[in-house]
């Protein structure tokens, strides 16, 4: 218990992005305490400091979808992982620069001229951070209709499926599930289609044990074994999971090696690390490669207490 108490306290001593989600995922705070120290992330630390960096536009980084990682569908992301408040006047401005910058007619979302349609995981994406900040437009069902009619056969999304691929990808298929999830939270309409195309994206990645070719067996990625904050378009082990609590989504038998990854990969003072960063330009680094992780353990606590351990 006094192991516990110590790593909790370590995590309280982070940044409030970092203190807000330990209190609700691990201690079990009360609403108010927990929406308090919410709130100052758009005071002090990391989320304040991403919000200074917005421009009088609206976006960050000088551009919509790059330079990567300090553009504004990026930084958004960011913001939504931080967990800046829902309704933030400077994320509900990004969010309607996105949609202005990149509603596509297709109804997705596409902000390069040189692609003649949109892509499954950049709306995803966009999705995400839009139903996150609770912006209020309807285009924001035009991309849930289109991710639903771009499911493929075996229950996931691919970005290629234009150029003729007909394997679901794992990087796609993570980002419109959060998406979806997102949208879920944000309107009841339609809610059963959109629960119905997570079960079959969740689906998806369990027929491949998160990380497992359902052919053969092996490993497909071992990249996807190393946990990575912010994990940008990237998927890996950690995440999927870490989707699957915040769905309160069944605990599949098929999940048990992802978890007894995330076991194995707990140094013994109960740490996690960060394993990988990828590369591009950011505004500055939250953690260090090969150093404790806040963010990597308190993923990884939780993704534990969903599945019934610590």
């Amino acid at each position: 218990m006094a192991e516990r108490n110590a790593l909790i306290e370590w995590l309280l001593a982070g940044d409030p992005a970092i203190r807000w989600q330990t209190l609700r995922d691990l201690v079990g705070a009360g609403k108010q305490v927990v929406m308090r120290e919410q709130q100052r992330v758009a005071k002090t630390g990391w989320g304040a400091r991403l919000l200074k960096h917005q421009e009088p536009s609206g976006q960050w980084g000088g551009g919509i979808y790059t330079p990567k990682w300090i553009s504004t569908t990026y930084t958004m992301v960011l913001l939504r992982s931080l967990g800046l408040s829902p309704g933030h006047p400077q994320a509900l401005k990004g969010c309607a620069l996105l949609l202005d910058k990149g509603f596509y007619r297709d109804g997705g979302f596409n902000c390069s001229s040189s692609y003649k349609h949109s892509e499954p995981c950049v709306t995803g994406m966009v999705l995400a951070v839009a139903a996150y900040f609770r912006l209020v437009d309807d285009r924001i069902h035009r991309f849930a209709e289109y991710l639903l009619n771009q499911q493929m056969n075996d229950g996931g999304w691919n970005c290629q499926s234009y150029c003729g691929a007909t394997h679901s990808s794992v990087h796609t298929t993570i980002l419109v599930l959060e998406g979806l999830l997102e949208y879920e939270r944000f309107t009841p309409r339609p809610a059963r289609a959109i629960r119905e195309a997570q079960a079959r994206g969740r689906n998806f990645l369990l027929v491949h044990r998160l990380f497992r070719s359902h052919r053969t067996g092996a490993v497909i990625n071992p990249a996807w074994t190393r946990f990575s904050f912010p994990p940008r378009w990237h998927y890996d082990v950690l995440r999927a999971l870490d989707y699957f609590q915040d769905a309160g989504a069944a605990r599949d038998a098929t999940l048990a090696e992802a978890i007894d990854i995330v076991r194995k990969r707990r140094r013994p003072d109960g740490r996690w690390i960060l394993q990988n960063r990828y590369p591009g330009r950011t505004f500055f680094e939250m953690e260090q490669v090969g150093q404790p992780s806040r963010w990597n353990t308190l993923r990884a606590l939780r993704v534990l207490k969903w599945w019934g351990s610590r």
